[in-house]
C-alpha cells in the first residue's frame, strides 16, 4: 500500500502549479494568468517552471517575454483543463457555491434568440424563483466537460449519454427578398435551378432534399454558407439569394415582408428539436420545472 501511495503522489503535481499552468495555457499569457489566479507574472512563471521540472519536460516555448504552448503543453492542457473544471464544479455543488434554484442551459444560437428568448417572461411569471442562464453552443458536447444542466439539440435522438425530451419538428421554407424575387421570377420549383442559393453550415444538402421533395430532379450548385440561421435570414433579406429557413425562426421577417416565400413547399424531416440532459439530472428539481415549462411551450408550435 505504501508503494502505491508513493507512486500516486508522484503523479499528482502541486495544485497551485497546475492551476497556474491551466490559466496560462487558456489565456496565452503569464501576466493575464496572474490576474486570474491572484499571483504576479513572475510567480506564475515560477509555478509553471515548477510544473515543468516536476514533469521533466518543457510545456511552453519562450521567446523573450512572449510564451506559447509547445506540442506537449497543448496535449497536457487538453487533459488537465477539463479535469480542473470538473473539480471546481464538484466542489461548488458540495460547498453550496451554486444556488440551488439556478440552471445553465446551452442553446442553438438562432433557436435561443428567436424561440426561447421571447418566451422567457412566461417562464419568469410561472417560476420567479428560477434563475436560468443561457449560452450559445452549436454542436454536441460532453456534459461531464461543460458546466451545463441541459442543452437544446436539433437532429436525431443521438446525443451521447443523454436523455432526450422531444420538443417539436420544423418545416423549412424557401424565402427571399421581394426585390430578389422581382429580378428572379419563381413560379415553380424548377425555377430555383441556376439561381443564387444560400446555405446553412449544418444543412448543406437542404436544397437538394427540397428539390427532391418538390419533384425536381436537380442538385443545387454551391453558394455562400452561413453558420447561423439568423445570419442566413439577413443575407436573404438583403437580396443575396434564396434560402431554406425554418419558418418559426423568421416569423418577424415574414410578417414585415422583408422575406417572402415564393413557393410554399416546406421541407420536413424526421429530425427534431430536443431538450437533452444527463440521466442523473432528471432528479434535479429546477430542471424538472424548466422541462415541464418548455414542453408546454413546444406544444404550441404548429406541426
Amino acid at each position: 500500500m505504501t508503494d502505491w501511495n508513493e507512486g500516486a503522489r508522484r503523479l499528482l503535481p502541486p495544485m497551485g502549479a497546475l492551476n497556474s499552468f491551466a490559466a496560462a495555457a487558456r489565456l496565452g499569457s503569464f501576466s493575464r494568468a496572474g490576474e486570474e489566479v491572484g499571483l504576479t507574472q513572475s510567480a506564475v512563471s515560477r509555478q509553471v517552471a515548477l510544473l515543468e521540472d516536476w514533469l521533466q519536460t518543457p510545456l511552453f516555448t519562450r521567446a523573450g517575454r512572449r510564451v506559447s504552448l509547445n506540442a506537449e503543453g497543448r496535449a497536457y492542457a487538453e487533459e488537465v483543463g477539463p479535469a480542473l473544471d470538473r473539480i471546481r464544479r464538484a466542489t461548488a455543488r458540495l460547498s453550496g457555491g451554486r444556488p440551488t434554484n439556478e440552471l445553465s442551459i446551452a442553446t442553438l444560437p438562432s433557436f435561443g434568440m428567436r424561440w426561447l428568448a421571447p418566451r422567457l417572461p412566461r417562464l419568469t411569471a410561472r417560476h420567479p424563483e428560477l434563475v436560468v442562464n443561457f449560452a450559445a453552443r452549436s454542436f454536441p458536447f460532453a456534459f461531464a466537460d461543460e458546466p451545463f444542466d441541459a442543452a437544446i439539440h436539433f437532429g436525431r435522438a443521438d446525443w451521447p449519454d443523454a436523455v432526450h425530451d422531444f420538443l417539436f419538428r420544423e418545416a423549412a421554407i424557401p424565402v427571399c427578398s421581394p426585390d430578389w424575387l422581382a429580378a428572379n421570377p419563381i413560379r415553380e420549383p424548377a425555377d430555383f435551378i441556376g439561381k443564387s442559393l444560400l446555405f446553412q453550415t449544418s444543412r448543406r444538402t437542404a436544397w437538394d432534399r427540397w428539390f427532391r421533395a418538390a419533384g425536381v430532379e436537380a442538385f443545387a450548385a454551391g453558394g455562400p454558407v452561413f453558420e447561423h440561421f439568423l445570419m442566413l435570414a439577413q443575407a436573404a433579406a438583403a437580396g443575396a439569394g434564396a434560402a431554406l429557413i425554418p419558418s418559426f425562426l423568421i416569423e418577424p421577417e415574414l410578417s414585415a415582408g422583408s422575406l417572402v416565400c415564393p413557393i410554399e413547399i416546406p421541407l420536413s424531416t424526421d429530425e427534431a428539436y430536443y431538450l437533452v440532459y444527463p440521466e442523473a439530472a432528471a432528479a434535479n428539481a429546477p430542471l424538472a420545472r424548466f422541462r415541464a415549462w418548455i414542453d408546454e411551450e413546444a406544444q404550441g408550435v404548429p406541426a
